[in-house]
């Protein structure tokens, strides 16, 4: 296999990952789907999923949820579902946090 179509494998299944969470969390906003999301960023970091793709993966999944949303109701999905991005985008923060703080801790004054 390819390496172009392992990594398009690797986003295809993070995306499937993302969609289940997001649907799972719209309707009740548990702490569940929220740990879900965070491990969903973390794994993702990990695997070397970019930030830009994985904005890209949610921009693309909330469209689609939206889509199938009654007008009245886009407003509160679109904000629920930025909250789930927060939470995704928390692992990216806290990992990078992790590589930064040893770099500036071994600066000279």
């Amino acid at each position: 296999m390819s390496p172009h179509r392992a990594a398009r494998l690797v986003v295809d299944d993070l995306t499937q990952d993302y969609r289940a969470t997001l649907r799972r969390f719209l309707p009740r906003r548990d702490e569940a789907a929220r740990e879900s999301a965070y491990e969903l960023g973390r794994h993702a970091f990990t695997g070397g999923i970019s930030l830009l793709v994985m904005t890209r993966i949610h921009q693309n999944v909330a469209t689609e949820v939206l889509r199938e949303t009654a007008p009245d109701d886009r407003v509160d999905v679109a904000e629920r579902s930025g909250e789930l991005l927060l939470e995704v985008l928390a692992a990216y923060d806290m990992s990078h946090r992790s590589v930064l703080e040893p770099r500036q801790d071994n600066r000279t004054p």
